[in-house]
């Protein structure tokens, strides 16, 4: 289950969904609007496999790593959003949810930052191309 904070733009969420690839948005389709950080972490508790994909850097904690879920900081603009989320879906170290569980993925132009739940350093990925 792929999900949306409720800071990414509508638009992006329409784009990703035209592209096929489903998506629940906080806000709109799940949660509430509004819904503060403290309750969206036992949300993702609440669901199956869920990738929570944000612009919120509060999300980029390690501490928050968990096996029950994946979280994805985008540290990109707002109207790079579904591009960078179909990238990382496709990309072929997270492209099952089963790989993508217990990491916390840090998204920007130059490449990837993950965090494996009980891992001692971060791991730097480039984009395949």
């Amino acid at each position: 289950m792929n999900i949306l904070d409720e800071n990414i733009t509508d638009d992006q969420r329409q784009l990703l969904q035209k592209w096929h690839i489903p998506v629940h948005h906080i806000g709109y389709d799940l949660g509430h609007q509004g819904m503060k950080d403290a309750e969206i972490i036992p949300l993702l508790h609440s669901l199956r496999r869920p990738t929570f994909f944000t612009r919120d850097l509060d999300f980029c904690k390690f501490s928050l790593c968990h096996a029950k879920y994946c979280l994805v900081y985008l540290g990109i603009e707002k109207n790079e959003v579904a591009t960078f989320v179909r990238r990382l879906l496709k990309h072929l170290e997270f492209d099952t949810q089963t790989k993508r569980m217990g990491k916390i993925i840090r998204v920007s132009h130059v490449g990837l930052s993950v965090w494996h739940l009980h891992a001692e350093i971060e791991i730097k990925l480039e984009w395949a191309r």
